[in-house]
């Protein structure tokens, strides 16, 4: 089905539009089930940033959430397919038997998304408020700056349950190498002010300040050059990439896989439920 962004359903979506320096504001709506990220997620937040990077009056994206906190990560109740919502890659392999199927699936609205949204042509900025776990971490890190509350705290506890971390690995990049690694191998949380002590978070603020600290950014920003902006996120992006980031990531991706892959042979499941 395509979204329909008048009859959103996991998240909300609004433009506010002083002129010609409107500023997107997508936020996560799932604060019952603590804004996990079923595929129905995926999709819309795909439409919504679809339609802000097309919009002439948009100069900056804001991604938020409603609700104690950012997001639990990965709905693993969801039973929807990609096939429900109009695939966005053109990749094979969904029915496919052994690993193929479910990495065809991730790839689709896990990695490939997510390198979309961190290449779009316009600054995004993400607020980030509780906890932010495992896939939760992938969704602001496509952003090009985080604000965190005071309260936040960020984890990737996932090699507990026999993989090497989440399907976007920006680890080394977000934290380095020797912090990613503890990080990846403990499961701990860290906070927000350690977040911004590695270099992940930008800035951090009292709770009750969140969204205010996000919109004055975002309108700090939107009042430079449009193109001039598109140029230094792609100037700053292409560095990354010069440094083997897609590279790594992919590579990252495919090692998830075998974990997955050893799990179902081990324990007939895609996760080692010693970690649950």
């Amino acid at each position: 089905m395509a979204i329909d962004l008048s009859s959103l359903q996991t998240v909300s979506y609004r433009v506010d539009s002083p002129g010609d320096a409107g500023i997107a504001v997508v936020s996560l709506d799932r604060a019952d089930k603590r804004n996990a990220q079923n595929n129905l997620m995926t999709y819309e937040l795909n439409a919504c940033y679809d339609d802000a990077a097309r919009r002439n009056d948009v100069k900056v994206i804001v991604l938020r959430a409603e609700g104690p906190h950012f997001s639990a990560g990965h709905d693993l109740r969801d039973r929807t397919t990609p096939d429900e919502f109009g695939k966005v890659f053109p990749q094979s392999g969904f029915t496919g038997e052994g690993q193929e199927a479910m990495m065809a699936h991730e790839e689709e609205v896990y990695f490939n998304m997510c390198w979309r949204w961190r290449n779009i042509p316009k600054p995004v900025i993400a607020a980030a408020q509780g906890k932010s776990i495992a896939g939760a971490l992938m969704l602001l890190w496509v952003a090009d700056i985080i604000i965190a509350a005071e309260d936040a705290t960020f984890s990737d506890p996932v090699v507990a349950f026999g993989v090497n971390g989440v399907e976007y690995f920006g680890h080394p990049w977000e934290f380095g190498a020797r912090k990613a690694k503890e990080l990846l191998f403990t499961g701990d949380s860290f906070t927000a002010h350690e977040a911004m002590q590695l270099g992940m978070v930008n800035r951090v603020v009292p709770p009750a300040e969140l969204d205010e600290a996000a919109m004055d950014m975002a309108r700090r920003i939107a009042a430079k050059p449009g193109f001039a902006l598109k140029l230094a996120k792609e100037s700053v992006n292409q560095a990354l990439e010069a440094q083997g980031q897609y590279t790594a990531m992919r590579a990252a991706f495919s090692l998830q896989h075998i974990g997955h892959a050893n799990n179902k042979l081990r324990f007939g499941m895609a996760i080692d439920p010693s970690g649950l």
